[in-house]
């Protein structure tokens, strides 16, 4: 089966090892934001992978454009 495209809200992370750390990365497959994290390597892996992912969400959503105006409420000028 072959994919069309990144699916919204795919996150891909990679670990890499630097020494005595590990340098974690989680991309955003949909918008292709990157962030990175680095912590020691005698962290557990999913406390790594879950601060890498909170901290890529808050960048998402920092990044969002802002929300429009309902039209049902209408814009006050």
């Amino acid at each position: 089966m072959s994919r069309q495209g990144p699916v919204p809200g795919e996150i891909y992370i990679e670990f890499h090892p630097v020494g005595q750390q590990v340098k974690v990365t989680a991309i955003d497959a949909s918008t292709g934001i990157e962030v990175v994290v680095i912590g020691p390597s005698k962290a557990a892996s999913a406390d790594l992978k879950n601060l890498a992912v909170r901290k890529l969400l808050r960048r998402i959503e920092r990044e969002a454009p802002p929300a429009a105006p309902s039209p049902a409420r209408g814009r006050v000028v």
